[in-house]
């Protein structure tokens, strides 16, 4: 007996990295599991149809039931067929895990508008795209008396919440993804969906040329950037017993899990009138005294 017997979850770019491993732990936990991946390389090019399948059958042959599916997520017709196959391979969708995503890294001032655009497509609209479908599948279900269960977990970074240095696209893209979560849940409460995201860290290949030695495993001992260390925590999202958790951000790396605190109303000064330019300044240097320190940018 698993955790998640008898759910129905998909999880995107799970061909490889953290989503990988978040399929095979999901299938392992008693998931029946639909594998997405276009098959593209760490910046996007390139596709193939075999990545996804390799992975269901790892799945299959460990004793587990999947699907594979290598469709763009960030194409809307694609996505709504992504949905559709967990549906018409086991008969409904419980779980939506989004994970699928590339870099194109580079600093700001050197950013391309194909680079810029790629990179929020695949990640924000990748995101946007199968939970809208996932959603109205759901609402349907809702209205017309089922009691669910569902849930989406996404996947922000470190990134989206501090921001890194030379990742201006996948910092803006990850940090949309933390506000979209935040309205997904305050929505989609009312038809029995929680919606969580986490900021992992971990060695994948987008991580591994980035942070070099950083993410190199160990010789010995725990390794504390293996991607499997991420996908406990995705599974237990995924199944009934986090029902009461929703809007949340966790972090996650190694052996550490963490709640993030977003942004919240800070100090603030109300002078009952409109405001003189020449009197702003004093008034934020009196605010940025009484406010924490922000989380450094990551490589700054």
């Amino acid at each position: 007996m698993g955790i998640c017997d008898g759910r129905v979850v998909v999880v995107t770019g799970s061909g490889n990295g953290l989503g990988r491993e978040h399929a095979r732990a999901l299938a392992a936990h008693g998931a029946r599991v639909v594998v997405n991946d276009l098959g593209v390389d760490r910046t996007g090019h390139g596709g193939s149809t075999e990545v996804a399948q390799r992975v269901v059958d790892e799945i299959v042959a460990a004793g587990g039931e999947a699907v594979a599916h290598a469709g763009d997520v960030a194409d809307f017709d694609a996505a709504h067929a992504l949905v559709r196959t967990a549906i018409d391979a086991f008969g409904q969708l419980d779980v939506l895990v989004c994970n699928a995503g590339f870099v194109r890294d580079r600093m700001f001032a050197n950013t391309s508008e194909e680079e810029w655009d790629a990179v929020l497509r695949v990640h924000l609209k990748g995101h946007f795209a199968p939970a809208r479908h996932a959603a109205a599948y759901w609402r349907d279900r809702a209205k017309a008396g089922a009691a669910l269960d569902a849930r989406i977990i996404n996947t922000s970074s470190g990134a989206g919440l501090m921001g890194s240095v030379g990742q201006a696209a996948y910092s803006a893209a990850k940090g949309g993804i933390a506000a979209l979560t935040l309205v997904q849940a305050a929505e989609l409460s009312r038809y029995g969906v929680t919606v969580n995201a986490i900021a992992p860290s971990a060695r994948t290949r987008m991580t591994e040329e980035v942070f070099g030695e950083r993410m190199r495993a160990p010789d010995g001992g725990f390794d504390a950037n293996d991607p499997a260390n991420v996908s406990p925590l995705v599974v237990w999202l995924a199944s009934s017993d986090s029902s009461d958790v929703s809007g949340r951000m966790f972090e996650v790396e190694g052996g550490m899990l963490s709640v993030a605190d977003g942004w919240q109303h800070g100090p603030q000064i109300d002078r009952g009138d409109r405001w003189d330019p020449s009197a702003i300044g004093p008034a934020v240097r009196d605010l940025i005294a009484q406010a924490p320190e922000p989380t450094p940018v990551y490589g700054a």
